[in-house]
């Protein structure tokens, strides 16, 4: 099957029939601080009947590295991780930033090796986003048993621009008879995390994300959803720390992985 438009500017891309198998590759966010979105997308797949190949060796992408303007580190980094994926297995990564940098920066990096060049690109081309993955191979569609709610949709700006997201998520969402999404005004508009960014500029990425929240809060939605724990951290502490500032003790936005919602949503998990 294949997808008739990225909403990205990236050419739509065709995808191959439901596999028997995928790799999954977790990040270093889900690794070490939302390891419980990296176990629910695992249940989503393995629950359509598809075993999921976790490669114990997998450490970083590279892309930090990258993106603070260090290529030969990145390249290190993006060079062990090479051998994860022997099998003719899609990849599936349950983050746009990620997934967009082993998808198209990885080909970079090795641009003076063509040996390693030909191996990056033909991961490349088999790296899937994990809402992208589950709406287009998948083809995920399970009754919704929860109750009927409003949540906002967060994408990421590498997840958007790169991967071509934006539109798979709101499909994903729309899917759920009982949610109702609600379309805030800075959703084109960056979170401030953008990894090493809000480390460089913390005053910046500090007003950044206060408009980000500020926006989706006026939707009126009771949770926001995401598909990228980075954003999702940045966004769910901030809003932590004006709820311990006005003395609010219950979170005025909660804050869910899309695997997670999805999976509880459906039956799969316990809320």
């Amino acid at each position: 099957m294949s997808s008739p438009t990225t909403g990205a500017g990236q050419p739509a891309r065709s995808y191959p029939p439901r596999p028997e198998a995928v790799y999954f590759y977790a990040t270093c966010l889900v690794d070490m601080f939302v390891p419980e979105a990296g176990m629910d997308a695992i249940a989503l797949l393995e629950r359509e009947g598809i075993r999921v190949i976790f490669p114990d060796n997998q450490t970083c992408c590279g892309q930090p590295a990258f993106t603070s303007g260090f290529p030969d580190e990145a390249r290190q980094v993006a060079a062990a991780q090479l051998d994860l994926f022997p099998g003719d297995y899609p990849i599936v990564v349950p983050s746009g930033s990620c997934a967009g940098m082993i998808r198209w920066h990885w080909e970079k990096i090795f641009a003076d090796d063509p040996a390693l060049k030909a191996r990056a690109a033909g991961i490349a081309a088999r790296t899937y986003e994990f809402a992208e993955f589950l709406l287009h191979v998948v083809g995920f569609n399970r009754r919704d048993e929860g109750a009927p709610t409003t949540v906002a949709l967060h994408t990421s700006c590498s997840a958007r621009r790169e991967m071509g997201t934006l539109l798979v998520g709101r499909e994903l969402l729309a899917r759920l008879g009982n949610v109702r999404l609600a379309i805030h005004d800075h959703e084109s508009e960056c979170c401030g995390f953008g990894g090493s960014f809000s480390l460089k500029h913390p005053d910046i990425s500090t007003a950044m994300v206060g408009d980000k929240l500020a926006s989706l809060k006026a939707t009126g939605a009771k949770q926001m959803v995401t598909a990228d724990c980075g954003c999702m951290l940045n966004i769910t502490k901030h809003a932590a720390k004006e709820d311990l500032d006005a003395g609010r003790t219950a979170p005025s936005l909660p804050g869910e992985h899309l695997a997670t919602f999805l999976l509880r949503r459906t039956g799969g998990k316990q809320s």
